[in-house]
This record gives C-alpha cells, sequence and structure tokens, in this order.
C-alpha cells in the first residue's frame, strides 16, 4: 500500500483529498498545514508520496519541494493548488516534483498516473 501525507493549509481539502485517496487504496499517514510541519512530518513518517499545494503559509510550496526531494531516498511529491498548472510557468518543472494535479481532479487514478 502506498503511503500518502497530505500537505495544505484548508482543513476541509486535507479531508476530501484524505477520503478520496484511501477510497483508492492509498494510506494516508498524515497530514501537515504548513511548509515547516510537511518537512518535520516527512523526516518522521517518511511516507512514498507527497500531495503538497504549492500555497502554503509559510513557505512556498516549489521550495518546499525541492527540499523535499534532496535525497536520493525522497518521497515523490506531487504538487496541487486550486490554481491551473500552467498559470506557475516553469516552476513545476523546477521544483523536481512528480507532476501538478489541480485540486478538483485529485483521485486515485490520478495520482498513480503521475507515480508511474
Amino acid at each position: 500500500m502506498v503511503t500518502v501525507l497530505i500537505v495544505d493549509d484548508h482543513p476541509s481539502f486535507r479531508t476530501s483529498a484524505r477520503r478520496v485517496l484511501e477510497d483508492a487504496g492509498y494510506q494516508v499517514i498524515g497530514e501537515a498545514h504548513d511548509g515547516q510541519s510537511a518537512l518535520a512530518a516527512a523526516r518522521v513518517l517518511r511516507p512514498a508520496v507527497i500531495l503538497l499545494d504549492v500555497q502554503l503559509p509559510d513557505l512556498d510550496g516549489f521550495e518546499v519541494a525541492l527540499q523535499l526531494t534532496a535525497d536520493e531516498d525522497a518521497p515523490a511529491v506531487v504538487l496541487t493548488s486550486s490554481r491551473e498548472g500552467n498559470e506557475f510557468g516553469g516552476l513545476v518543472a523546477a521544483s523536481r516534483a512528480r507532476g501538478f494535479l489541480p485540486k478538483d481532479e485529485v483521485s486515485g487514478p490520478a495520482l498513480a498516473a503521475l507515480l508511474r
């Protein structure tokens, strides 16, 4: 079972993403509400995948993604936002994330497609 950490400053999105991913067979092992707590949770929980909002209250999600993917055994990071991915220019590619999913398209199959 693939383990997931959900990082978003909106509790309602974390709840809905958890439900959708768990229904698709993922194991959500934690949630974080900002960049610093995401970095700390990733170190402790060691998830296989991190669903990461690009707009967090403390750190830019792109910077968090860079920090999370710096190690050899880094988790797969998938960025998400209520905005479309093309609005961020080259920031998604530069972040070393596996890809981007708009929040309204987060699903088990969509996540699996990015993890292949």
